[in-house]
């Protein structure tokens, strides 16, 4: 049976602390509060779900609400499967950032099985002096079973505006009966990819584009880009054979942009 499943945060103050103000979720959806110190600015939530993957004709609903000067990482529990299917499955975001607020996602891989046909809207919207750190990681398929781009779609769409002005569209559409991916100008050999927006509108952007370039050049195989948003802020994209390898990339340099510890799983 399909799932039509929504999840809701939002997010207030006391003092400067960040916390969980108000919460709803169906299933398979759970949230989990694992802040450790609670001293701690930052609010750290496990969106958990009781469901192996997206199965066919499942379409999952999130928004996040983030008051003035929150502060919230939120994280996933493990790999999205995206499985077989005769129709198509679909995933949206809504993220509302008000004025001084910190938001970062960094999920783990999306893995998409043969005949998969997956659908996900971002929306991101920021106020004043938000900060921003949101990643994505694609991998081919079951890459040790033998499914290399056997999916039949792909399709993710991240908008990013500051107040009702597009500021970023990353448009990303896979689709291996029309192209070869592995081909020249397209992944170049390369199965996985990666991809992490970095906004922040007083970043000294110069210095962050060198310690990524500085440390990504000591990466093992991977190829990757690093592009100046005129917003304020960088957009990097990461090629690679291995999920985890692109993953704790990501979260490496979510700690370099942030000035704190790798940001956690």
């Amino acid at each position: 049976m399909a799932l039509k499943s929504e999840l809701f945060i939002k997010t207030a103050l006391r003092g400067e602390i960040t916390y969980l103000k108000e919460a709803f979720f169906k299933q398979p959806f759970k949230l989990a509060d694992i802040r450790e110190d609670k001293q701690d600015r930052t609010l750290h939530l496990m969106l958990m779900s009781s469901s192996p993957g997206i199965l066919d004709g499942d379409h999952y609903y999130a928004k996040v609400e983030l008051n003035e000067g929150c502060r919230l990482e939120l994280h996933t529990q493990s790999y999205q499967r995206i499985f077989s299917m005769t129709d198509s499955a679909s995933q949206e975001m809504r993220v509302l950032m008000k004025n001084d607020s910190f938001f970062a996602y960094l999920p783990h891989p999306c893995v998409p099985h043969e005949g998969a046909n997956f659908t996900s809207l971002n929306t991101i919207v920021l106020a004043e002096n938000c900060e921003l750190l949101w990643g994505e990681v694609l991998t081919c398929g079951r890459k040790l079973n033998g499914e290399v781009f056997a999916l039949n779609r792909f399709h993710s769409i991240t908008e990013v505006f500051h107040h009702q002005k597009l500021i970023i569209k990353e448009n990303l559409l896979l689709q291996p009966q029309l192209f070869d991916y592995r081909g020249t100008g397209l992944l170049e050999g390369f199965t996985h990819q990666a991809s992490l927006i970095y906004l922040k509108q007083d970043a000294d952007v110069a210095t962050l584009m060198q310690k990524a370039l500085t440390f990504l050049d000591d990466a093992n195989d991977v190829d990757y880009g690093v592009t100046e948003l005129p917003f304020g802020g960088l957009l990097l994209r990461i090629l690679g054979n291995k999920a985890e390898q692109l993953h704790n990339l990501l979260k490496s340099l979510g700690g370099i942009f942030t000035l704190k510890a790798p940001i956690m799983a």
